[in-house]
């Protein structure tokens, strides 16, 4: 899950089943208790079915959280988490050490963290751009670059185009949250 709207979908599919959980959050659902396995296997077949991948796996499943993080992180307006180092706020929030996070992440992922941290961020900028209400200094500002220069080259190295030319072009190019870094 890496929306809001995903946590959404999947609190709605748990409900509609009937399955109890504590809260649904970025990439992970917190069950009251274990589901027995024929209820496991129709809430995965469910998930399935709306394009969502049921992770038991405790260390995809933590990969996947990371993913969570970084997103929430990026798209967060002005919280004191964007204050915050990544590694440190990815250390705070799963409660692991960020040596361990990246070597994990590294390995399951086929990148680093700040690879995909750049390319999450690119995505950003690409939505924010093709609203057209801020500018570029502004999304700078917000994506926490140091400046529109350091934005613009990453931004012209991710995607072959200028912020500007990017702005310019019809085909938008965005991916979906889930799929930046795949």
């Amino acid at each position: 899950m890496v929306c809001d709207r995903c946590v959404m979908v999947v609190r709605q599919c748990l409900d509609t089943l009937g399955i109890s959980y504590v809260r649904v959050a970025l990439g992970e659902v917190h069950m009251r208790q274990p589901l027995p396995e024929a209820q496991f296997a129709v809430l995965k077949t469910q998930l399935e079915s709306l394009g969502f991948e049921l992770l038991d796996d405790r260390k995809t499943s933590l990969v996947s959280r990371i993913k969570g993080v970084i997103i929430g992180y990026i798209h967060a307006a002005d919280t004191e988490d964007t204050n915050k180092k990544l590694s440190v706020l990815l250390s705070e929030k799963l409660g692991v050490d960020y040596n361990y996070l990246s070597t994990l992440f590294s390995s399951i992922e086929g990148t680093t963290i700040e690879k995909y941290v750049i390319l999450q961020r690119i995505e950003r900028a690409k939505e924010l751009l093709s609203y057209n209400e801020l500018s570029l200094n502004e999304i700078a500002d917000s994506l926490s670059y140091s400046s529109v220069q350091h934005l613009s080259q990453q931004f012209k190295k991710i995607t072959g185009l200028t912020p500007s030319q990017y702005k310019q072009s019809k085909e938008t190019g965005r991916k979906p949250l889930d799929q930046v870094g795949s």
